[in-house]
């Protein structure tokens, strides 16, 4: 799953935040699912032995073949697969659908930085119920750390996106550049590259929230606190964010990144002749390269992401999503019987053999998944790297309440460190602003 720029969604953002104006915590909402048929596992066992229909909102591709295996595991249960849009198109239809109290489905699928605001706003179910909190040395600590929220536990992991470095090695040859394995080294070699080819970037980079958040996750920061409807925002005086921007903004400053847009037909060209040399993200990545970039295979690398400071093995997270079980379903036993079978049984390697990197850390430790060879990287066993990343993400990172609305306007105030004066602290501080006022009007306690 990637992380992409989002577009405006503050109206459904809104929503969901009034939703949660007087509570202290989300607490758990599902007490009363016993009903579905008895108390966690036999609640599960029961609902699958009796069937039922499901309705699952998703936009990943894998889960059309793990419907079609579920439901042939289980003939009385039927699934109807349904994409509602992606990332924010689909949580707007969401939460319109949960005010209108009406077609809102079973299962949905909600990104780690979006689940929390569905959580507080009880549109999703706490499954601890059903014995989700004893998953928790299934799951690798980043997606697990996500879906718990408040004492309860708000989704199933169904992806990772623990982040690598994806290089070029035809032009770091080309060009005698050292793999970086410190953002300051990182930063020598986009100097370097540049000299050599105007034409070449050490990578693209117009702003994006979850690049940026995830970066400074990296480096140790927090800017954001959150408890209940609590919530503190801070990249002013944010050790982590420092760092960040103290390499990021001699990149920006010096025009040392390319001005592509992500994900623009542009950006994969750049990706495929060079012109953008390195791509800092998630392990759900290597999908994209062998479809988008079908003609530079066997150039690009994975390396582990370059460290803050020298010697250090920190990482962080950078897209990823969870499914989970909406408060207002009919049936949440025989939904998290589908969640656990997508995300934690059987449907999990399915996923695995259609290019989705896992959270589960079975498979991150299986040797079997280690030594699958890259074709496209050369024949590198990229998930060596992956894998040890995931073990090495940084604990204690929070997302806002609203993060989707915080997103959605990062353009409008850390963008502008792109296209003008402005510097990225400047530019970080207005949208810890905008995020504080956001917050405050929605009646949430922001400090």
């Amino acid at each position: 799953m990637t992380n992409r720029a989002l577009r405006r969604w503050a109206p459904a953002v809104a929503a969901v935040a009034a939703a949660a104006l007087g509570l202290t915590a989300c607490g758990s909402s599902g007490g009363s699912d016993a009903k579905d048929g008895g108390s966690g596992a036999s609640a599960v066992r029961s609902a699958l032995a009796k069937g039922g229909d499901l309705t699952v909102w998703a936009w990943e591709p894998t889960l059309k073949q793990v419907v079609a295996d579920f439901q042939a595991a289980y003939p009385k249960v039927h699934v109807k697969l349904v994409n509602a849009g992606t990332g924010n198109d689909q949580y707007t239809a969401l939460q319109n659908a949960v005010q209108a109290g009406k077609g809102v489905p079973d299962v949905a699928q909600v990104e780690y930085y979006a689940l929390s605001q569905f959580a507080l706003g009880k549109s999703v179910a706490d499954l601890s119920p059903y014995g989700a909190k004893d998953l928790s040395k299934t799951y690798s600590p980043g997606p697990w750390n996500s879906v718990n929220i408040n004492g309860g536990v708000y989704g199933l992991p169904m992806d990772s996106g623990p982040m690598a470095l994806f290089y070029n090695k035809k032009v770091f040859d080309t060009y005698k550049l050292p793999v970086p394995t410190t953002w300051e080294q990182y930063l020598d070699d986009a100097r370097k590259l540049h000299a050599a080819d105007p034409k070449a970037y050490i990578t693209s980079d117009t702003g994006d929230a979850g690049m940026t958040t995830s970066l400074i996750w990296q480096a140790g920061g927090k800017p954001y606190t959150v408890d209940g409807t609590k919530v503190k925002v801070d990249f002013a005086n944010d050790p982590g964010t420092a760092a960040y921007t103290k390499v990021w903004q001699q990149l920006v400053s010096e025009h040392l990144v390319s001005p592509v847009p992500g994900w623009s037909d542009q950006w994969y060209k750049g990706l495929a002749d060079g012109t953008i040399a390195t791509l800092a993200t998630g392990a759900w990545m290597p999908a994209n390269f062998s479809s988008g970039v079908a003609a530079a295979s066997g150039d690009w690398r994975a390396a582990p992401l370059p460290q803050w400071q020298a010697g250090a093995n920190a990482s962080a997270e950078n897209g990823g999503s969870s499914l989970a079980v909406m408060q207002a379903g009919g049936n949440k036993a025989l939904a998290y019987a589908f969640a656990q079978y997508a995300d934690q049984g059987a449907g999990v390697q399915t996923r695995i053999k259609g290019g989705a990197f896992p959270a589960t850390t079975a498979d991150l430790d299986s040797q079997a998944f280690l030594d699958t060879p890259f074709p496209y990287f050369g024949g590198q066993q990229a998930n060596k790297i992956f894998s040890a990343s995931a073990k090495n993400v940084l604990p204690g990172w929070s997302y806002l309440p609203y993060q989707v609305y915080a997103n959605s306007v990062f353009n409008d105030t850390v963008g502008k460190a792109y296209v003008s004066s402005t510097t990225l602290a400047d530019g970080l501080k207005a949208w810890q602003d905008r995020s504080v006022s956001y917050g405050k009007q929605q009646g949430f306690s922001v400090g």
